[in-house]
């Protein structure tokens, strides 16, 4: 077994929110890893020198998180293709030569939770419905098309934000007017809210149901609350519903899998773990 002591951590502003210290602590605990997670408080003003300072420290890399995801990327020395598209890293690994090496596992988390929730359910069963136009959208979008998706529809309150996902991904991706989302959930087969309508302290998402076929899966990636408004009205009326929880537990396993060399799994005592923090 590998002697050495691995150090990684999670880099924002702020940071003391995060569960991924749980997470990631749970992990080495449970496959008797010497190492541990931490957090990393770094001021926009000194990200280059944050990141510079995780080769110095000698740690295995870190996660990056709000508002550091797209500033990142320009310390890094390659950042993944998957990334690139994404347009925002969540994950730096670094490299045997010191590199910095930059990936976004959110869309693998996010593929992982839905099938999680439902394993039948396939991209391309029918239209998906993402209602937002930010960074988490970018990365769900992406990780739909590549899962298979043939029909985006995209829906933001600032409308030009939207038709410039459109117009970036392609034919299979659609901008809709945000007045008419309740009219874009019809035949759909996933509808995903990234807004941070629904949030502890937000307003609910102001959207009807109705036309969503009770087939369709409803995810937010909100994780406080576990239940939003939105899900809490999927569920009432049939839907399968996935909170943001399983997109954070699953997008941390192939980071840590990078670094401490163990491709971890999310369990019933791990997400138990993870609600006792909230």
């Amino acid at each position: 077994m590998n002697n050495t002591f691995i150090t990684a951590g999670v880099m924002g502003w702020p940071v003391a929110h995060s569960r991924s210290p749980f997470i990631h602590n749970y992990w080495i605990q449970q496959h008797g890893l010497r190492g541990v997670y931490g957090l990393f408080a770094v001021h926009p003003n000194h990200l280059e020198a944050g990141i510079q300072g995780i080769k110095a420290l000698g740690l295995a890399g870190s996660n990056i998180t709000i508002p550091h995801k797209v500033e990142a990327m320009k310390y890094m020395d390659w950042v993944d293709p998957l990334a690139t598209r994404m347009g925002a890293i969540n994950t730096i690994v670094v490299q045997p030569d010191g590199a910095l090496h930059g990936f976004n596992n959110d869309g693998f988390g996010y593929i992982e939770s839905l099938r999680e929730a439902q394993p039948t359910w396939h991209a391309n069963a029918g239209p998906c419905v993402v209602l937002g136009a930010g960074g988490a959208a970018r990365a769900i979008i992406v990780s739909l098309l590549d899962a298979g998706a043939t029909e985006i529809r995209v829906l933001n309150r600032t409308h030009s934000k939207a038709e410039e996902l459109a117009q970036e991904f392609g034919t299979h991706v659609t901008a809709l007017n945000w007045s008419d989302r309740s009219e874009a959930l019809a035949n759909a087969n996933l509808l995903v809210n990234t807004t941070n309508q629904g949030m502890r302290g937000e307003e609910a998402l102001d959207i009807e149901l109705d036309r969503l076929p009770t087939s369709a899966l409803v995810s937010d990636a909100i994780y406080i609350p576990l239940e939003t408004p939105l899900l809490a009205a999927a569920r009432m009326r049939g839907n399968t519903t996935v909170n943001g929880l399983g997109m954070l537990l699953h997008q941390a396993r192939p980071a840590f899998e990078a670094w401490f060399g163990v491709m971890p799994e999310v369990t019933p005592q791990l997400r138990k773990v993870i609600l006792a923090t909230f």
